[in-house]
């Protein structure tokens, strides 16, 4: 099945960010089906302009640092390039409709809310708010924990 698909030659696609403008990536042709297949890096998806690693970083720009629309923009290899702040706000939209996200933000909100009442949690007579078992955590916890 790995010698259906032969080689057939390499194409360019924009993949912008800080290291790339242009990559190259190998297409092949199945002797089986007959069809032809890309064969993308995985840090480029198919039918973008920027790659995974520069909207990585200007989701973390945009939450966890706060910057603006704006300003949350990833550095890119061509500094003439300007991202605009509405690819920003698609990027996030489609975010927001996927099952996988929608569901970790509903999980990420009850545990707010749940962290924001300041009950104590009680184990026998021990007895931990949920700010200083959150500290206690983070000390003992062998991987950070990103709430």
């Amino acid at each position: 099945m790995s010698d259906s698909i032969i080689g057939h030659g390499w194409r360019r696609k924009q993949a912008h960010d800080d290291s790339h403008d242009w990559i190259k990536y190998r297409r092949g042709l199945c002797n089986l089906c007959e069809r032809t297949v890309t064969l993308l890096p995985a840090f480029s998806l198919p039918y973008t302009h920027y790659s995974l690693v520069a909207r990585s970083q200007a989701l973390r720009r945009r939450f966890v640092e706060h910057c603006s629309w704006e300003s949350a923009a990833p550095p890119l290899k061509d500094p003439n390039r300007i991202l605009d702040p509405s690819t920003l706000r698609r990027w996030c939209r489609s975010l927001d409709s996927s099952p996988a996200f929608s569901f970790l933000r509903r999980t990420l909100e009850a545990v707010e809310q749940w962290l924001a009442r300041d009950e104590q949690l009680a184990h026998g007579s021990l007895c931990l708010s949920w700010p200083t078992l959150f500290c206690f955590l983070r000390v003992v916890w062998p991987w950070p924990l990103r709430l």
